[in-house]
């Protein structure tokens, strides 16, 4: 058995403040990432808050992706999930990493639902408490 879904967490420092304030700017970074993944936007949502940070989501065919940001910080958390084979969730790093401009970032994938998962380190620790 395949995985069901790939599942892509990006973390980026020291990134461009004024774009992490900018609800506008993150949704279309969020669709134009999600585009070139060759993933659907079904619908997008974002909301601002105070102290300065945003949440956006958008909800895909595929799945979704999400951004959350600390503007004061220059951090961003991003999460990309997709299903099926269509969609490639590494194909959207280019375009966040160009619009938020970090400093530095790290990404790591998860095949989600492959029995593969259940050996690793990581759900054994979860696992077993």
């Amino acid at each position: 058995m395949e995985a069901y879904g790939r599942h892509l967490l990006v973390e980026m420092w020291d990134c461009n403040r004024e774009i992490l304030n900018d609800a506008e700017k993150i949704t279309q970074l969020m669709c134009d990432a999600a585009n070139d993944a060759g993933a659907t936007v079904v619908k997008s949502i974002c909301h601002e808050f105070n102290p300065p940070g945003i949440t956006a989501v958008a909800i895909l065919s595929e799945s979704h992706i999400s951004v959350h940001t600390w503007p004061v910080e220059g951090y961003v958390a991003v999460d990309i999930f997709t299903c099926g084979t269509l969609a490639d969730p590494q194909l959207a790093i280019k375009v966040l990493l160009e619009g938020f401009e970090p400093k530095e970032h790290t990404s790591v994938e998860i095949k989600r639902g492959s029995p593969h998962i259940k050996e690793t380190m990581l759900s054994k620790v979860y696992s077993e408490t």
